[in-house]
């Protein structure tokens, strides 16, 4: 379910991409009704190919941190399952434990082996290990959220940046060829300074939707392991294990008087 949510979302964002590059394309044919990626960018100027190329960055790394953040792939449910039902009933002792989770590779695997390698001690000292495999994790899962960000803030600028040429042009034709009487070569000039303006939104829009729905799907994954990894501690403290003991020697010394 959630695997077809981050398809859906990936979706819509190459969705508005494709979209806002038609209507861009559309304004873009002024003295042609024909319309292609080589008349957009030659109609916005030498502006538009850092516009194009975050949009085609924006394209891959979606791509890619739909795919690598994918719940399965970062907590498989078969295995937090098994491994915390046999903590808690006592089936799996620390060498054991350790080597599950360093053989399954998942990164929820990671946090849960940092715990296990404080298995006995206070519940304070497994927590905090828990919590820091857990930071570590959360900065390896927000790679690329920062590019994200940063196209978003870029790309309008670009745009903005080309739109303010684009007008000095314009005034500049008034100046050297007298336009002012000529309302259509003002308005060609304009029409094609905006171009930049609207090709970097249309870039911005989708990668603000990128690094918002990103963002909050590592979040949603931190605070699910965050709880995995409390269940683990009182698992492995040596509280619990101290209980555990203490129950065993129970059970041994009723059999022997029986």
């Amino acid at each position: 379910m959630m695997r077809k949510k981050q398809q859906l979302a990936c979706l819509a964002v190459l969705i508005v991409i494709g979209l806002s590059n038609h209507v861009i394309g559309q304004d873009a044919s002024v003295e042609t009704q024909g319309t292609s990626l080589l008349s957009l960018l030659s109609a916005g100027g030498l502006l538009m190919l850092p516009i194009a190329l975050c949009s085609l960055i924006l394209c891959m790394f979606s791509l890619e941190r739909a795919m690598s953040l994918r719940r399965g792939r970062i907590i498989p449910r078969p295995f937090v399952k098994r491994i915390l039902e046999q903590l808690k009933s006592g089936e799996l002792d620390k060498r054991e434990a350790y080597r599950i989770c360093k053989e399954n590779k998942s990164p929820v695997a990671s946090v849960l082996a940092a715990g296990i390698r404080r298995w006995g001690k206070p519940a304070q000292e497994v927590e905090k290990a828990v919590v820091d495999a857990g930071e570590r994790l959360g900065n390896k899962l927000r790679k690329y959220l920062k590019l994200f960000n940063g196209i978003s803030t870029i790309t309008p600028l670009l745009g903005l940046l080309g739109t303010v040429i684009g007008m000095i042009q314009s005034f500049n034709a008034i100046v050297v060829t007298g336009a002012m009487g000529k309302p259509e070569l003002l308005a060609a000039g304009i029409s094609k300074a905006l171009i930049t303006t609207a090709a970097g939104l249309a870039v911005a829009i989708p990668g603000l939707i990128a690094h918002i729905y990103f963002s909050s799907r590592v979040d949603k994954l931190l605070m699910e392991i965050d709880e995995h990894g409390q269940q683990l501690v009182q698992a492995v403290c040596v509280e619990r294990v101290g209980r555990a003991k203490r129950r065993t020697s129970v059970q041994e010394a009723g059999r022997r008087a029986a």
